[in-house]
């Protein structure tokens, strides 16, 4: 469902600097339940945190009525990334429901729910493109928000924020027309001088 290139190049980046970085002591995975696996990292260089303990709270917005987190064999259904340092910082969190209510319900909802975080923009694509951040130090301006592509497709995005700040919600009518699936996305990004 959600193939995101920014998280394919955020979880390589994190990761990448994790390894590059000496002095990360590892913390323990917990052992005991599939459902919350995750890998923590401290140093005084700095922390990163791996793991599919995302959920609606950790992307900021309430889980739909009734909505279920999605598992299969293609896609975890979750994604937590973190990695702060000194020189910047990186969040990205990611978690898939199914519904079995129609799309448009579950774009209402989503649609009022985000407006608490400023202007909603509502796209549609062809696929889940997701949430996109730039990581230059230099522009000073928050880049805003726009649509991607033709604007077209069955997919709806809800976006609201700056490309370093964003919520989106993508959602999508299943095949056949029974129930939906929906991903939320909370990505912030920040450089030198920012908070995150």
């Amino acid at each position: 469902m959600f193939r995101s290139t920014v998280f394919r190049t955020v979880f390589a980046g994190v990761l990448g600097v994790a390894v590059a970085i000496p002095g990360f002591a590892a913390q323990p995975q917990k052992p005991d339940s599939d459902q919350d696996k995750h890998l923590d990292i401290q140093s005084n260089a700095g922390d990163l945190h791996v793991g599919n303990d995302a959920d609606a709270r950790k992307a900021g917005l309430p889980l739909y009525p009734g909505a279920r987190r999605r598992h299969d064999e293609e896609n975890s259904g979750a994604a937590n990334l973190s990695l702060f340092t000194n020189a910047f910082g990186v969040k990205l969190v990611v978690a898939k429901y199914d519904s079995d209510d129609a799309a448009a319900k579950i774009v209402d909802f989503y649609r009022e729910k985000l407006k608490k975080y400023g202007k909603v923009l509502e796209c549609h694509t062809r696929d889940h493109t997701g949430a996109h951040a730039d990581f230059n130090d230099d522009d000073e301006k928050a880049k805003a928000l726009k649509c991607e592509g033709d604007n077209q497709g069955p997919v709806t995005e809800l976006k609201v924020g700056t490309e370093d700040d964003q919520h989106v919600v993508a959602i999508e009518s299943n095949e056949g027309g029974k129930g939906s699936n929906f991903a939320l996305v909370y990505v912030h990004t920040r450089g030198k001088q920012g908070d995150i």
